[in-house]
């Protein structure tokens, strides 16, 4: 039973990374931008979008269509990014317990 008692402190240990690395994404951010940079959207490393910028030059009726798309493309852009910065903080968390394919956290 040896083993299951390691396994457990190194679960302890990872929740506790967890925590921390929660803590670490909810105040980093991510910036994603589209239209050479005439639209901005800032994330949260969690998410949430925190602000939207916009170049004043596309604030003319006949291309809102176009703005609608660009803001669009942003936030993918951002999320893009979260997603990538999440998943390289999840790699230095998980790094030592060896997890099952498709097992995924947090739960």
């Amino acid at each position: 039973m040896k083993n299951l008692g390691d396994m457990m402190k190194q679960v302890q240990a990872m929740q506790s990374r967890m925590a921390e690395m929660q803590a670490k994404l909810e105040q980093s951010t991510v910036t994603g931008q589209s239209g050479g940079g005439l639209v901005k959207v800032t994330l949260t490393g969690k998410g949430a979008m925190t602000k939207l910028e916009i170049d004043p030059s596309l604030l003319k009726a006949e291309e809102k269509d176009i703005l609608e798309d660009l803001i669009l493309a942003a936030h993918a852009d951002a999320k893009g990014k979260s997603e990538t910065m999440m998943a390289e903080e999840m790699q230095s968390v998980t790094g030592g317990l060896a997890l099952p394919p498709g097992f995924k956290l947090p739960f």
